[in-house]
């Protein structure tokens, strides 16, 4: 049987930072279990960030009108990516789980993460208009977030001064992995780790340790499946009407995204149902 492999897709400039202590953790428990772990260190890697026409090698089928979306994706089938796109998208292939590691930049992913997955997860090869959300390409692998906050836990309540963590987390964990398939394990939140003592600290690293024994166990988060919708142009796309007249007396919204109007179902982007 082949050795599994983790990805971890990681993004801070230091060494010697607690993101970096978390993927060092990472790699070592995952190893420990006879996982091959492939990092991609972006900043060390100088990771292009910028979706540009140099993404692609020979001529471009409209440099007047250059559209990355279609250009990339006919690139993608000819061979003609970037080779720096290439190698990590081999590596996304042979993934059974890719784990982002990153401090939460302006309630998203650092620029050069975001560039990765602008660049990598291209048309065709991570998505395409009949192959996404739980009909997506890679819905046979897993992929989650970990990353550190520079705020509280409190801030991120319902009724803390950030909003709710639920809705910062929905265009990340729906908007871009499970679009792309990804069965979405719950998120690894560090909540505001520079502003905690050691002994926190250290009980955070502790805590990812534990869960990284069971973690490509774990049952993914709950999204609304693709057959609750009708995937047609004259049905707009929308929730057929039978699902819509199930869901009347249900006291919250499908997901955080698919809320209907209604409280939104408890920490939906935090852990999974059951």
């Amino acid at each position: 049987m082949a050795q599994k492999t983790v990805l971890i897709v990681y993004a801070h400039q230091s060494g010697g930072s607690f993101n970096s202590a978390v993927k060092d953790v990472a790699v070592e428990a995952l190893r420990q279990q006879g996982y091959e772990v492939v990092v991609s260190d972006l900043y060390a890697m100088n990771f292009k960030a910028s979706a540009t026409m140099e993404d692609i090698t020979g001529e471009v089928k409209n440099p007047e009108h250059f559209k990355y979306g279609e250009e990339t994706m006919q690139a993608w089938k000819e061979g003609r990516l970037s080779d720096d796109i290439i190698a990590e998208q081999r590596k996304v292939e042979a993934a059974e789980l890719v784990i982002f590691q990153f401090p939460m930049y302006w309630f998203s992913v650092p620029a050069i993460m975001k560039g990765w997955i602008d660049r990598v997860l291209s048309q065709g090869f991570a998505f395409s208009l009949q192959k996404m959300y739980s009909n997506g390409i890679f819905k046979d692998k897993k992929a989650m977030l970990s990353f550190t906050t520079g705020s509280m836990q409190t801030m991120y309540r319902p009724d803390g001064l950030n909003g709710d963590i639920n809705v910062t987390l929905w265009p990340l964990q729906n908007g871009v992995l499970h679009f792309c398939g990804f069965q979405v394990l719950a998120p690894q939140v560090f909540w505001c780790p520079g502003h905690s003592p050691p002994a926190n600290r250290t009980a955070m690293l502790d805590g990812w340790r534990a869960r990284l024994k069971t973690l490509l166990v774990e049952r993914p988060l709950t999204f609304a499946p693709c057959e609750l919708f009708d995937l047609t142009f004259p049905g707009g796309f929308m929730l057929r009407p039978e699902v819509m007249e199930e869901q009347r007396t249900r006291p919250h919204g499908i997901t955080t995204g698919h809320h209907l109007g209604k409280p939104l179902p408890p920490d939906n982007q935090l852990k999974a149902e059951g």
